[in-house]
């Protein structure tokens, strides 16, 4: 037994790597990207208590890449035994790599939500029996919060590295992409966590984190879009195969989950809930949640345009 394992049409069928990769890859971008934005935050402020933000953001960040880890089971050709991806290993592959990068993350990302869920914790009963073990833990807490913020950014640039190695895919195989992924994880992470942080845990619209996250939404989205005009224009000068490709941009069904997807929902719904409606509605809790739907459902057009176009126009 050499211990290969395949990733195949576990799910669906007519190309290698269908949906659930794509949804995999939404997921892992998400948690990487709220949790590193909250971590961010945390360092950047020298906070110490857990604030309503990362109660969200460790929440949205386990809960999520528990759910993408599921979806990559799934498509496997055996899933019952993907025990293999973590007996046997690689370093030459991309793939294996990603997985030493997870098996640290996972296991981390539910300890930074049992840190920061703690007072919660404590009046679930159920869960109390939790909470001495966290208070042992809490010693490594710092340590653990700079390993999990570099697994954060570090899962959410595998995601691109992952299938930017398929070589016959120009769109696909481009040294932008893992850029692009970090991101739009760091966008749409946020957007989930604030979220949460708002519906679940009460924070206030207009608090310190909220006024930060709300100031780096633009910068974040403004290289993302930058990041796309790079492969856009890589495409459309490069040589006849990537040309081709481009095609994919203003021709069939994908350009249409491109131009509405993610250009129309991701980067123009956002900016026209921000600057475009009434100043009263723009900073209502309508256009607040409108927005982060927005960014999170562009996000996944983002994904499944990538994976999909990028198959559909190979070389």
């Amino acid at each position: 037994m050499d211990g290969t394992i395949e990733f195949t049409m576990g799910l669906s069928d007519g190309i290698a790597w269908p949906w659930p990769i794509a949804v995999y890859l939404f997921f892992a971008g998400i948690s990487g990207g709220a949790l590193a934005v909250a971590l961010f935050i945390r360092f950047y402020k020298q906070q110490t208590t857990n604030t309503p933000f990362l109660k969200a953001a460790s929440l949205v960040s386990f809960a999520t890449i528990a759910l993408g880890m599921l979806c990559l089971v799934l498509d496997l050709t055996n899933p019952l035994f993907f025990w293999r991806i973590l007996v046997y290993y690689n370093l030459n592959s991309v793939m294996s790599v990603g997985v030493i990068a997870l098996t640290a993350y996972i296991p981390l990302t539910a300890l930074m939500a049992l840190f920061a869920l703690e007072e919660e914790i404590k009046q679930i009963p159920l869960l109390r029996p939790l909470v001495p073990v966290i208070d042992k833990l809490k010693g490594i807490r710092r340590p653990c919060e700079y390993a999990v913020l570099a697994l954060a950014l570090a899962v959410c640039a595998y995601t691109g590295f992952l299938i930017s190695a398929l070589v016959r895919f120009p769109i696909i195989n481009t040294s932008v992409l893992p850029a692009l992924f970090v991101a739009s994880g760091l966008s749409a992470g946020a957007a989930a966590a604030k979220m949460l942080a708002v519906g679940i845990f009460k924070e206030d619209l207009h608090s310190q984190d909220m006024k930060i996250l709300h100031g780096a939404e633009w910068p974040i989205m403004f290289a993302e879009a930058l990041f796309l005009f790079m492969i856009i224009m890589s495409l459309a000068t490069g040589n006849a195969g990537a040309q081709s490709a481009f095609e994919a941009f203003h021709t069939g069904t994908w350009s249409m989950v491109f131009w509405l997807g993610v250009v129309g929902l991701g980067f123009g719904g956002p900016l026209l809930l921000n600057f475009a409606t009434g100043k009263q509605f723009s900073h209502s809790s309508q256009a607040f949640y409108l927005s982060g739907l927005c960014a999170v459902g562009g996000m996944m057009c983002l994904r499944m345009f990538i994976l999909y176009a990028g198959q559909n126009f190979a070389i």
